[in-house]
């Protein structure tokens, strides 16, 4: 019988077959918990079920938020290689109250 080493991320238990991909998604789980607490703290009436699905989305984005944050809005817009909206159906049942943004024009 085979052994294969696998890395489980604390915050959710995702299981990882390399230390570099687990160590990838903690960090973007904690910057997902920075960004929900912000909003949290910061908007009013907000659920905390929905102040978490943002966070999620916004951490998932970030590379397209930076580039968006710099003066390109619309890279919001364009698919990212590798990027799912909804990584698995207990996600997409967590977010179904979040409506996906739309461009203008």
């Amino acid at each position: 019988m085979a052994v294969i080493a696998v890395w489980q991320c604390d915050r959710d238990g995702a299981m990882f077959q390399n230390k570099k991909d687990a160590d990838e998604h903690d960090k973007m789980l904690e910057l997902a918990e920075s960004i929900s607490l912000l909003i949290e703290q910061n908007v009013v009436g907000v659920s905390e079920g929905v102040c978490e699905a943002i966070g999620l989305l916004l951490a998932k984005r970030r590379e397209a938020l930076a580039k968006a944050c710099k003066g390109r809005p619309e890279a919001l817009f364009e698919v990212e290689e590798g990027v799912v909206a909804a990584a698995s159906a207990d996600e997409a049942d967590e977010v179904t109250n979040v409506l996906p943004l739309k461009s203008k024009g």
